[in-house]
């Protein structure tokens, strides 16, 4: 029986696709739920899976756009399964009511392409070609990592390996005497079309400014070094800077709504949660995955759906669903060593916080300098809704609470004032 692979609908809107990447060889043989290919839209990367075991037939080239609803590939479901050349069945024998089972040696050479193909992973991906060139020539793993910086493994990086390998140069080396001035050209994929048009429309359709401030990390920097430990084995995860902030940023939007708020029409709509996205830096772009009413949660559910969101967008398992809506965002620059920037916002919200690294300088401190590891944060937000006395008192307010964490169980109020009732 053969069965019609065709592309599904990545979500309202969307009316085509581009095919990004075969996971499978043609005429391969694969496994029913195996995934056998991947597809960008303008708004996420999603994967195909094999709807019956079976030989499949491709249809479609990567790289090509096409509707929604095509037929991609063919899977014929008559096909037994292959053998595996020098695997042998083991023999059965049966005395009454019990078997014995005595499997016969595999092939050697089996067994030395089993283990390169098997050796404990460091990439991402490592795609079916990559694998069987890796068995063949009984490269394991590890040498890759050493030599490769990316996370998604092909067959041409394998035969790069083995061709520089040939000729006796390190990776080092081959860079230091490129010589060449060839130009190539990459299509652009339609997540990163999208984007682009998205992030000049941002700059042509609302007034952003931007308002800076910079927030004392020690406190919090305490906090983790004596409760990190205990925190992980309470919880399973570990205690990072982001579920602070998060939690910040949900206090702060409380006390001022009109940051948490949008633009429709000649209406303004204020939403009364905080639904918080977090910027995360996927092989395919960036991608803003959301923390639904994150002013609820605590630093472990934060933590706890942080990991859980950015493990499925480094491996291009984020949903539409994962992403849709969001009323903040957040990003973080830090992470890659940015001392400050600029963030542009993510429509249709009218705010977004920046946060940068962390880095020890000289500051005042009750009349004395001292050193003290520093952050600068940045506020971008839209003039058209936003004050700059709001935009400066929300900013002002987070760096309080990171400063004085005990304030975020008090509603962002000091938590003396609370008791006392002022």
């Amino acid at each position: 029986m053969k069965i019609e692979i065709k592309v599904p609908s990545p979500g309202e809107s969307i009316s085509e696709v581009q095919l990004a990447n075969w996971l499978v060889a043609n005429g391969d043989y694969v496994e029913k739920d195996q995934e056998i290919a991947e597809i960008d839209s303008d708004k996420a990367t999603l994967s195909i899976a094999a709807e019956e075991a079976g030989k499949i037939e491709i249809k479609v080239e990567a790289g090509e756009t096409i509707d929604v609803g095509t037929v991609i590939a063919i899977i014929d479901s008559s096909v037994a399964i292959p053998e595996k050349e020098g695997a042998q069945i083991p023999e059965v024998k049966s005395q009454g009511s019990v078997s014995e089972t005595k499997p016969k040696p595999i092939n050697p050479d089996a067994t030395k392409e089993i283990k390169a193909v098997a050796s404990p992973t460091g990439f991402a991906h490592v795609s079916p070609l990559a694998q069987k060139l890796m068995g063949e020539h009984q490269i394991d793993e590890a040498q890759l990592i050493q030599f490769f910086r990316n996370q998604r493994l092909s067959k041409k990086d394998v035969e790069f390996y083995l061709s520089s390998k040939e000729k006796n140069t390190d990776h080092k080396t081959l860079v230091n005497t490129i010589t060449s001035r060839d130009v190539e050209k990459v299509k652009m994929s339609t997540l990163r079309l999208k984007l682009a048009k998205r992030l000049v429309s941002v700059k042509n359709e609302t007034a952003m400014l931007t308002t800076f401030n910079e927030v004392n990390m020690g406190p919090v920097m305490e906090i983790r070094q004596q409760y990190k430990d205990a925190f992980k084995e309470t919880h399973g995860v570990g205690l990072g800077f982001m579920s602070f902030f998060t939690k910040a940023v949900a206090e702060a939007l409380i006390l001022f709504p009109q940051i948490n708020a949008q633009i429709d029409g000649e209406e303004i709509v204020h939403f009364k949660y905080a639904d918080i996205g977090i910027a995360v830096s996927a092989p395919k772009g960036l991608v803003v995955p959301v923390l639904r009413n994150a002013e609820g949660m605590s630093l472990a559910e934060i933590e706890l759906k942080i990991k859980e969101l950015a493990a499925k967008a480094r491996d291009n398992k984020i949903t539409l669903d994962d992403m849709t809506g969001g009323t903040f965002t957040i990003t973080n620059g830090g992470v890659f060593g940015s001392m400050l920037s600029t963030p542009i916002i993510n429509p249709p919200q009218s705010a977004i916080l920046g946060m940068h690294n962390i880095v020890d300088r000289p500051v005042a401190v009750n009349g004395k300098v001292e050193i003290q590891p520093i952050m600068y944060l940045a506020l971008s937000y839209d003039h058209r809704i936003v004050d700059g006395k709001d935009s400066v008192s929300f900013l002002v307010k987070i760096k309080e609470l990171i400063e004085d964490p005990a304030k975020m169980l008090f509603g962002g109020q000091d938590p003396i004032k609370s008791l006392l009732g002022i």
